[in-house]
């Protein structure tokens, strides 16, 4: 394909991506999108009374010359839609009407630069049984991001799971790279080649929410939420290494009409498990969403360039002091588990490998640690994984380094697994 050709056809991509209204721009100084809203219903006292008032509300909200992107029906009640600021107040006075909110900007927790390290000892896991043979661990895990390259050699993709939340008529196929490299973190095949995850050979769902850019809208990670939350019997676990501005109000999303919050709040509550990225702003994760949320398990980066406790290792692809918190990661009392964040070397779009750094990194190994536990315990709840996590970690890495807080966090560790 002509490079020009190629250039052209992903500004097709991005534009059809951007429903609002022509002359719509995100200012430089908010993470708000012009011209779009997720709407929130208020409960219905049946199913089938909540079935026909969401359906209500969305030809409500058409007639008003709201375009509706993504309905919700499984993680909370509602819609995504583009319209006007004065249809959005409108609509805010109307019964039944819980929230508007404005549609704000999500993007990946990454760093751009190459990574590669282990140190879990996933190797260990009986449950993961690395040993170059191709038995897989039979768990589901989402990886709610740009998608997974859905033919990569390495993964066990899980086709007809994947749902494309950023544009609904395409496959949930990574543009960008970044759900790819997670994907193989978790689970790349125990197959001799390439690399290992650390739950070999699970199940991956690709549900992607984030476009070629590494950026999107939370009102398409709802509909990534929403998603999963319709298959909770299915998937074990989600991760998520992405983020945005916002605070836990500590009351699951309800006192500050917080939709995203609502929404893994029910999702937890069907029963998955979620492992989010703390993100890489070296600040305090609390300002940060979903990091901020206690429902989930938040995640900080461990700079680690060989494998080993001890701090002797040198750095490879960043400067960073081997052992030690990394020093772009967010830290504070809503970071549950600290995994290894710098210089990981995982899944590459094309079928290839790559290295990268991130609290997206690290967030992976959590997920991939919390499906080695369900394959030995299929009925925990969230809490019970996250407490197991957290009792099977090991605190032999150098504190406080470059953590901004008092705490030391647990390092994961699944050799118990």
């Amino acid at each position: 394909m002509p490079k020009i050709f190629g250039v052209a056809l992903l500004a097709l991509l991005l534009s059809a991506a951007s429903p609002a209204p022509a002359g719509a721009e995100t200012s430089a100084h908010s993470d708000r999108i012009a011209g779009r809203y997720i709407v929130t219903l208020e409960d219905a006292p049946a199913s089938a009374d909540a079935e026909a008032a969401v359906d209500a509300a969305v030809e409500q909200a058409t007639s008003m010359g709201a375009a509706v992107q993504h309905v919700y029906r499984h993680a909370l009640r509602g819609y995504a839609a583009s319209m006007s600021a004065s249809a959005a107040a409108a609509l805010a006075d109307e019964p039944g009407v819980q929230s508007v909110q404005p549609d704000r900007i999500v993007r990946t927790a990454a760093q751009t630069v190459p990574t590669g390290v282990n140190r879990t000892d996933a190797e260990l896991s009986p449950t993961a049984g690395i040993d170059g043979k191709d038995t897989r661990v039979d768990v589901d895990v989402a990886v709610v991001d740009t998608g997974i390259d859905l033919d990569h050699p390495d993964l066990n993709v899980y086709r007809d799971g994947g749902k494309n939340c950023w544009l609904s008529w395409l496959p949930p196929n990574d543009l960008h790279g970044h759900g790819t490299h997670v994907a193989g973190t978790i689970g790349a095949l125990d197959n001799g080649t390439g690399v290992v995850g650390m739950a070999p050979g699970v199940r991956l769902w690709p549900v992607q929410v984030l476009g070629p850019l590494g950026t999107g809208s939370w009102s398409d990670v709802i509909c990534g939420i929403d998603h999963v939350t319709e298959h909770a019997d299915d998937i074990d676990v989600v991760n998520m290494s992405l983020g945005g501005e916002g605070t836990d109000d500590g009351d699951c999303g309800k006192t500050d009409d917080d939709a995203l919050h609502q929404a893994i709040c029910a999702s937890v509550a069907a029963g998955v498990t979620y492992a989010v990225a703390a993100a890489n702003d070296h600040a305090d994760a609390a300002k940060t969403v979903p990091a901020s949320y206690d429902e989930v398990i938040t995640v900080s980066a461990l700079a680690d360039f060989d494998g080993k406790p001890g701090g002797l290792g040198r750095s490879t692809c960043r400067s960073d002091q081997d052992d030690t918190f990394a020093d772009f990661s967010n830290f504070g009392a809503d970071v549950d588990l600290i995994a290894p964040g710098v210089c990981i070397y995982s899944t590459a779009m094309g079928g290839g490998y790559t290295t990268l750094s991130g609290t997206s990194m690290a967030s992976p190994h959590v997920a991939g640690g919390a499906a080695l536990y369900l394959a030995k315990n299929p009925a925990a709840s969230p809490n019970t994984v996250k407490a197991a996590l957290q009792g099977a970690g090991t605190l032999d890495w150098t504190w406080p380094s470059q953590d901004g807080d008092g705490t030391k966090e647990r390092l994961l560790r699944v050799s118990s697994f």
